[in-house]
């Protein structure tokens, strides 16, 4: 097979990505033609079938990125990168179940094939390796490795650890007869060392667009919770999810317009949005109070579906809140998720009509989640 014009750095600027062990691989037999879609040697040989589909985007976590190549590599149903006699022995370690996509003009992809079995007599999760390779970037770099949330394997110490380069690589299967499919979108430059960064002035606040949005456990005021310390993200994880969080710079005006519109967005949307009010106010903190007073404003917004839930600092550790990495100082955050995965936010967003419907626009565009699903097809 061919090989594409790709070039690879050879000045003294620092690798984007720091280098990687292996990634290099990727041009080892790579066709000159890539599809957005790939079919794995896997499709056809013994193992649960599995679909990895979703969207690159720019590193604003918004603008879909065409023309990048992933290249991916992974084990076998017997847990073996097994390589092929008639593949290029320089490819050889990372075994037979190796392929590209590259994005197409909305930056989608597509890989069929089979999920990898863990390494015989090992604890380390089963997982798939990629590399990606963008037309203006000079050399290829990793993110990471392709985890699946249902595998027994994957600790919370090992979620901790992981990098969250171009996102959390944690897959989150759902299964359509006997295909499993997985919805993975991928962020470029996304905790990436040395990667070119785009100028932003605006305050940051909260995880990117990507990550995943963690656990935590702030106390419950008013609400379908109410009394509890339910962790949002926990029970309510699988469908989308707002979370709306206020530091020590609450404006009640402004509050109070964001809660109607998110009350209202719940009604319209059931159970396929769940909406949270977080505030955290470190000044003159006291739990009973603060209770009581959100409470009040529960009662005057006649709020039915959204909880209303505080924590005495965004910086708190005991509720964990603190791993939200909230900008106490800003006026608000709104983080919006879907299946656990971060994928709006906005800072310093002014209760208005045009913003609304930025957020509503947003819920109508990620409900539906995976666009049509292609047909298998071979580069």
């Amino acid at each position: 097979m061919g090989q594409p014009n790709t070039t690879r750095t050879t000045t003294n600027q620092p690798l984007v990505g720091g280098g990687c062990d292996g990634c290099e691989l990727m041009f080892v037999g790579m066709p000159a033609h890539i599809n957005a879609t790939d079919t794995s040697a896997g499709w056809t040989e013994q193992g649960q079938k599995l679909l990895v589909t979703g969207t690159v985007y720019q590193i604003d976590g918004t603008t879909p990125a065409p023309n990048v190549i992933i290249y991916y590599w992974q084990t076998d149903n017997k847990g073996y990168y097994s390589p092929r006699e008639n593949m290029p022995s320089a490819a050889r370690r990372h075994g037979h179940l190796r392929g590209w996509v590259k994005t197409d003009t909305q930056g989608r992809y597509a890989i069929y094939t089979i999920r990898p079995s863990p390494y015989p007599n090992d604890n380390i999760p089963a997982h798939i390796h990629t590399s990606i390779k963008e037309p203006d970037i000079n050399n290829e770099y990793y993110i990471d490795e392709f985890v699946f949330d249902d595998d027994k394997l994957l600790t919370t110490a090992q979620r901790k650890a992981m990098e969250n380069r171009g996102g959390s690589g944690v897959l989150r299967v759902l299964i359509d007869g006997d295909l499993q499919i997985a919805e993975h979108n991928i962020v470029l430059g996304l905790n990436v060392p040395n990667y070119p960064k785009t100028k932003n002035d605006k305050e940051q606040s909260g995880l990117e667009i990507g990550e995943d949005n963690p656990s935590f456990i702030p106390f419950h005021a008013w609400g379908p919770d109410k009394g509890t310390r339910t962790c949002p993200v926990c029970k309510y994880g699988r469908y989308h999810g707002i979370v709306y969080f206020v530091g020590n710079k609450p404006d009640w005006d402004d509050i109070k317009k964001w809660l109607t519109f998110l009350e209202q967005e719940s009604i319209k949307r059931s159970k396929y949005l769940k909406a949270y009010f977080v505030y955290g106010n470190e000044h003159s903190y006291d739990p009973n109070e603060r209770r009581k007073e959100l409470e009040a404003l529960g009662h005057t917004l006649k709020l039915k579906n959204i909880a209303l839930t505080f924590v005495p600092s965004m910086a708190d550790t005991e509720s964990e809140v603190n791993l939200n990495k909230i900008n106490p100082e800003v006026q608000n955050t709104l983080v919006i998720y879907r299946h656990r995965n971060i994928i709006g936010k906005f800072v310093d967003l002014e209760a208005n009509s045009d913003n609304f419907q930025r957020v509503s626009q947003m819920l109508d565009k990620t409900r539906s989640g995976y666009f049509d699903l292609p047909e298998p097809k071979h580069n």
